[in-house]
């Protein structure tokens, strides 16, 4: 058992030591890990050659359809909205709200950047609100750390929910009941990250004096209906919903509770202000990895030109809002909340089996009512509303592909190790070591195990991929709830991605601040701490109530 233990754990430990040890890029690393499975699986455990191929090719198909699918339509959203123009709207719209920077960093860090997670992830949820506030005067150090405390939660439902839905494939969890158990492990942690985002950014916890109401609403106004999409409609638009209330509330309060500004939280007026640009044209790297690929595309210092003056008009706010609109009201429209349309298209489907050794699962691929899909033409009609020819949507398009193609490879290569390892049994060998050495104290460690994961791949979708079938065979064999298990590393994974150095170096590169890396993570660190003890505590009274 523990030779078999200690060989099922080489493709994970060669993963960490590429990627956190060797620093190789994430592409190559996990191509790599991908052989060294396929290698033991092949000669430990005598798993066909064939057997060993169509295992990888289903996980790459799961891979390409819906889950790249779905990056590639919410990246391509995005970057068509900067080659519009339009978010330079989006900006200055958002930080024209008040000159209180505690409510700045409400409506950007928290409203906004739960929005861009909810819509596309991969570290625009960093890079985009934490170069808007810098731009607009925040301390890049502290802009930074208080971006990657809040996008901890919010990490699960990222991507228009790829990360749980994954969970979902490769566990054979229905979505939904995953999707709620998660909302129901992190309400807690949702809930307070606004008030530990307000004393990030104002220095302390004083400066909760003065702006508690506010924080509070913002806290309330997204976790809520973020909690509620997650229990009853499922993991695509908790973040997108939630957001959008929060962003509403905070605008509404600002608007409306016509509150002096003290003067050690007043910021320039919106006049004065510029923001940053989140994307560079140049293309990344050769060696860069997955997590440069964001930093590249989604980050780039302040640029005063890029914002130009005038009045925003309503018209002019609706067409820069269209395709993020569209996406809402697609995504809602085709979801379970719709019955007959998600009936209607869920029907257009394909069903097969890939994997040629025993106990096959079968790949069911819906080809219009999948996130990616609908996002994509959201994508279309709300580029053509802003002015895009079909032209700037093809440039855009391809490079969007040409600056992700090594994140989608390590999606791809991922998730074809994890079916290598499921099928060949080296996560069974690994669970059966786990339950003997952990026993009913298993639960107390599983966020932390997801926690790894995040901080080691800095995707909550990869770590699910990586340890997801890992906690839900572990959670069988001890009795315990699988889906709660599970959720546990979802939880985990977004807390991981708090000190991941991805993370971490695409906010210093969209603060304009390289090698202050070191420093970020000196300073979020106490705060991974408090939210993977706090996660440590709920899974394991959670797995007692259930």
């Amino acid at each position: 058992m523990i030779i078999d233990f200690a060989l099922a754990i080489v493709p994970i430990a060669w993963l960490i030591i590429a990627l956190a040890g060797l620093k190789l890029p994430g592409h190559i690393a996990c191509v790599s890990a991908l052989l060294t499975s396929a290698v033991l699986a092949a000669l430990h455990w005598h798993l066909e050659t064939i057997n060993i191929a169509t295992a990888a090719l289903e996980g790459i198909l799961n891979a390409l359809w819906p889950i790249c699918l779905v990056v590639v339509a919410a990246l391509f959203t995005y970057n068509l909205t900067v080659r519009t123009g339009a978010i330079e709207t989006i900006k200055r719209m958002l930080s024209g709200i008040s000159r209180d920077k505690r409510i700045l960093a409400l409506l950007i860090a928290w409203g906004f950047g739960n929005f861009m997670e909810g819509m596309a992830g991969f570290g625009t949820a960093v890079a985009i609100p934490a170069s808007m506030l810098v731009g607009i005067g925040f301390n890049p150090i502290i802009a930074v750390v208080g971006c990657l405390v809040v996008n901890a939660t919010p990490t699960a439902f990222g991507s228009v929910g790829v990360p749980t839905a994954t969970l979902s494939t490769i566990t054979s969890i229905d979505s939904l009941t995953l999707s709620a158990e998660i909302a129901c492990m992190e309400a807690l942690l949702t809930f307070v990250a606004p008030f530990f985002l307000v004393a990030i950014c104002g220095g302390g916890v004083k400066a909760l004096r003065g702006s508690f109401g506010i924080t509070f609403l913002a806290a309330l106004s997204f976790t809520a209906p973020w909690l509620i999409t997650a229990l009853f409609i499922g993991p695509e638009l908790p973040n997108i919903i939630g957001a959008a209330c929060s962003m509403a509330c905070i605008i509404a309060y600002s608007r409306f509770a016509k509150n002096e500004v003290e003067a050690a939280y007043a910021l320039p007026t919106a006049s004065e202000i510029t923001c940053a640009s989140p994307v560079n044209s140049a293309s990344p790297a050769d060696n860069a990895s997955p997590a440069d690929d964001a930093a590249e595309a989604c980050a780039s210092p302040a640029d005063a030109s890029s914002i130009q003056a005038g009045k925003i008009t309503l018209g002019i706010g609706l067409r820069a809002w269209a395709p993020f609109a569209l996406v809402f009201i697609l995504l809602l429209a085709t979801s379970t909340i719709c019955p007959p349309v998600h009936a209607a298209l869920a029907g257009i489907k394909s069903s097969v089996v890939v994997y040629a050794g025993e106990n096959p699962n079968t790949l069911t691929f819906s080809w219009i009512g999948t996130p990616g899909v609908m996002i994509f033409i959201a994508a279309l009609i709300g580029g053509a509303i802003q002015g895009a020819q079909p032209k700037d949507m093809a440039v855009t398009l391809a490079s969007t592909l040409k600056a992700y193609w090594r994140t989608l490879l390590t999606i791809c290569s991922v998730l074809a190790m994890a079916k290598v390892m499921t099928y060949s049994g080296m996560i069974a060998d690994i669970a059966t070591v786990l339950v003997a050495a952990t026993g009913s104290l298993y639960p107390l460690i599983a966020p932390a195990i997801g926690s790894l994961g995040g901080f080691v791949t800095g995707s909550g979708t990869s770590s699910n991929v990586l340890f997801g079938p890992l906690q839900v065979q572990t959670a069988n064999d001890l009795g315990l709830n699988p889906s709660w298990i599970a959720a546990a590393n979802a939880t985990g994974a977004g807390i991981g991605k708090m000190i991941c150095p991805q993370s971490i170096a695409i906010g210093a590169s969209a603060a304009n601040m390289p090698g202050s890396e070191p420093k970020i993570l000196g300073s979020v660190f106490k705060y991974f701490a408090i939210y993977i003890a706090i996660a440590c505590i709920l899974c394991f009274a959670g797995s007692i109530l259930a």
